[in-house]
């Protein structure tokens, strides 16, 4: 059990660590040589461009303007100074949204943390029980927690009356927040700017046709069932290899213009390579020449594929993206059922451009089902299987435990600092470092799963590492720390004694939860803004593979939030401010100066350094909102079982309306406000129709969704365009090449020519 003294050490390193990380970004970032690591937003949008001072060589990568140090720390007022509007028009609604969440923590904990410290740590400071308690390892943080209240106590009743101010006040905000982000949704999809996937629709699991191609069946299936706004559509072809193709070219090229700049730079000796893995064995031979041959031997492969693919008809897959002449049509389109088979002519909007994950448009749908079962067994397996890594975590934050069952550790560990480092600092650091490689497993899972955008990717994935926190590092820390502290106990108590000292144990697992905090949370946060990966990554660009402007913007990585692994990590922060704010409240401070520090520093980021990679209108909130929902149920539930421990009866009656109220406040928000957030009001979609057509007349729609669909691979290239019936677009008759008479597919009959 960490003691006030190992938490100290815990709060200096990570305090340092932050400072030190804060003061090496107030001074990097003023250098002119990191200006576009730092700064790389406003230069994809045009607005700066590579600083120029007069002074010298020296002074272009080093700023010698030393009144500028003495202001070093005025990006944090800065970051805090561009009003909401500006900051949606500037990033986007999704960055903006993702910001209030932090927003969110400080509106929830600020008031509860107050309230708690006046009522409840007094409350829990003068109960004096745990003294009294045998075999119960405990610290003196852990009197400020409700274990150090006597079973049966009447001061239960503050407890209990907090639970439900908390509860309230919680709601309150989430309402308050919820209906908030609901107006800015509607409010930013009114006014954002013309973009092809508010016209457009994706259709998927297109019936096979014996008569007519995927192309001639998609169109004509709309210009039968939505004859009045159905304007083109765009096939979907597989892709994929090509796409790999591509990717491999773009990479010997970048090793090519390595070695041709090497060699730039030093005429007199021509760079060479080994030919085998890593350039580590093989045949040595001239590096120049290699890539150049293998770049035109990938070029013949790649332009052979490219007219295969075009070609061959069995590369175009049952999908398509199918556009409308206006908003109101495509909503329609999105949202209802095409015909009375309810697994064909699948409709959802489409996403943007930039938000298709291509690679799972190749998926059939058929095998989406048993891709997701397979996926949620592996989860599955994967949660219980981490399981062990969490409690070794756990045997280092509860070293006392362990010596009592293993007695000859006892030398090594109580020597001077190495105790406090271990508990105070290793088991935070230790469980951050087990986590580095889950987002990649999780966002893998997700697209074998097959989902076909990025944002509903990220979604997915944040919907699996949300459980596997929940799960994992806070269940799984409360259960291994507990059965390792309480080893003891457990091998010589009875039975009936068991769930007493669980009960006493859950609060002083917070010793181990702040130091999570703390490394995570603080120190973590400030590495972040650092961005040390990026900074090198771009130096070696920029030294190595830069002849150009063009070349120097490319070697920029903006980055994004990355909210598959940033929305469950504010989760678990708002998970344990929920469960401890009644039951140890000396944690929720630490939460605080999280919330607030990761508010500043991610607004900074989000101004001047992360490029989001879509726009989702914030499509993620009820996501958050359920999860919050969820870690309320999870407080009040634990909350329950600690007091049943605690001959506290009369309050479990009254404990049970709160997880009721719980679930029923998230119906009524999800009833009230979700819709907005999956389907657009026809309303809406009419009025923006309206204005456009009174404001732009002579819009040529067409002409601009006709490439919007188009794969990456194929853009600025020939593909075969769809046969868009607009000269015949008051012609009653649709062309189709079927030849027999026969019962329609679409509700009524057609023949060589079928009446609309």
């Amino acid at each position: 059990m960490a003691s006030l003294q190992d938490i100290s050490v815990s709060a200096a390193i990570n305090i340092i660590s932050a400072i030190a990380f804060l003061v090496a970004f107030a001074i990097l970032r003023l250098q002119p040589v990191n200006d576009r690591v730092y700064f790389p937003k406003w230069y994809l949008k045009g607005i700066r461009g590579s600083p120029t001072r007069s002074g010298g060589f020296v002074s272009t990568f080093v700023n010698l303007d030393f009144r500028t140090y003495i202001r070093f720390l005025n990006w944090m007022p800065a970051a805090l100074r561009m009003p909401e509007p500006e900051l949606i028009n500037h990033a986007g609604l999704d960055s903006t949204a993702f910001i209030r969440i932090y927003l969110l923590g400080l509106k929830i904990f600020v008031p509860i943390t107050f309230l708690a410290f006046v009522v409840l740590v007094p409350v829990n400071w003068t109960g004096e029980t745990l003294e009294t308690i045998k075999d119960v390892t405990f610290s003196n943080i852990d009197k400020l927690s409700i274990s150090n209240v006597p079973s049966g106590s009447q001061r239960f009743w503050a407890h209990l009356v907090m639970a439900y101010v908390f509860t309230f006040w919680t709601f309150y905000i989430l309402y308050r927040e919820y209906k908030l982000m609901t107006n800015m949704r509607l409010q930013f999809l009114a006014s954002e700017d013309r973009s092809p996937d508010q016209y457009t629709v994706l259709v998927r699991n297109v019936p096979p046709d014996s008569d007519e191609s995927v192309s001639e069946h998609v169109e004509h299936f709309f210009c039968v069932n939505h004859p009045d706004y159905y304007l083109t559509h765009q096939v979907v072809y597989n892709a994929n290899k090509l796409a790999k193709l591509v990717d491999k070219k773009k990479s010997l090229q970048n090793w090519y213009i390595y070695y041709q700049n090497k060699y730039e730079r030093n005429p007199s000796k021509k760079p060479t390579m080994k030919t085998g893995f890593w350039g580590l064995w093989g045949t040595r031979v001239d590096a120049i020449d290699y890539y150049a041959a293998e770049i035109e031997k990938l070029t013949d492969e790649e332009q052979a594929e490219r007219e295969r693919v075009i070609s061959d008809p069995k590369a175009i897959i049952p999908a398509a993206f199918v556009s409308f002449k206006s908003r109101w049509g495509a909503a329609v389109c999105a949202q209802t059922q095409q015909t009375s088979n309810p697994t064909i002519w699948l409709t959802e909007w489409a996403p943007e451009p930039r938000d298709v994950y291509w690679d799972n448009l190749a998926i059939p749908y058929v095998k989406l089902t048993i891709r997701r079962l397979l996926m949620a067994v592996s989860l599955f397996f994967l949660t219980f299987f981490f399981m062990i890594p969490i409690a070794f975590v756990q045997s280092l934050a509860n070293i006392e435990g362990i010596e009592k069952v293993l007695p000859f550790l006892k030398p090594l560990i109580e020597r001077k600092g190495v105790k406090s480092l271990i508990q105070g600092f290793l088991p935070g650091i230790a469980l951050k470092i087990f986590l580095i490689l889950l987002p990649t497993i999780l966002m893998t899972m997700s697209k074998i799963e097959g989902f076909t955008s990025l944002s509903s990717l990220e979604r997915r994935s944040a919907g699996k590492y949300h459980l596997f926190v929940l799960v994992n590092v806070f269940l799984g820390s409360i259960i291994a720390g507990t059965a390792f502290q309480q080893l003891k106990s457990f091998l010589h108590q009875a039975p009936t004694e068991i769930p007493i000292t669980i009960g006493v144990s859950i609060p002083m697992k917070a010793t181990f939860f702040i130091t999570y905090i703390m490394v995570d949370g603080w120190a973590g946060i400030a590495a972040e803004i650092l961005r040390l990966v990026p900074l090198v990554v771009f130096h070696l660009k920029n030294t190595f593979l830069v002849k150009t402007e063009k070349d120097r913007e490319q070697a920029m990585d903006p980055g994004c939030l990355g909210f598959a692994t940033s929305e469950p990590r504010i989760q678990l922060y708002f998970l344990l401010g929920f469960v401890y704010s009644v039951v140890t409240p000396v944690l929720l401070p630490f939460i605080i100066v999280f919330f607030a520090f990761a508010y500043m520093v991610f607004r900074h980021q989000v101004i001047n350094v992360y490029n989001q990679k879509y726009e989702s209108a914030a499509a993620f909130w009820p996501d958050v909102h359920r999860r919050l929902i969820i870690g309320m149920v999870i407080s009040q539930l634990l909350l329950m079982g600690l007091m049943s421990t605690k001959d506290a009866t009369n309050s479990t009656p009254l404990l049970i309306v709160l997880p009721v109220l719980t679930i029923w406040f998230h119906i009524f928000c999800k009833g009230r406000f979700e819709s907005a957030f999956v389907k657009l009001p026809l309303q809406n979609a009419m009025v923006r129709d309206t204005l456009e057509r009174a404001t732009e007349p002579n819009l040529n729609l067409k002409a601009y969704l006709q490439d919007a669909y188009v794969h990456p691979v194929f853009r600025g290239g020939e593909l075969e365009k769809p046969a868009v019936i607009d000269e015949e677009e008051n012609n009653p008759l649709v062309p189709t090449k079927r030849t027999s008479r026969r019962s329609s597919k679409y509700g009524s009959d057609c023949s060589s020519e079928a009446g609309i």
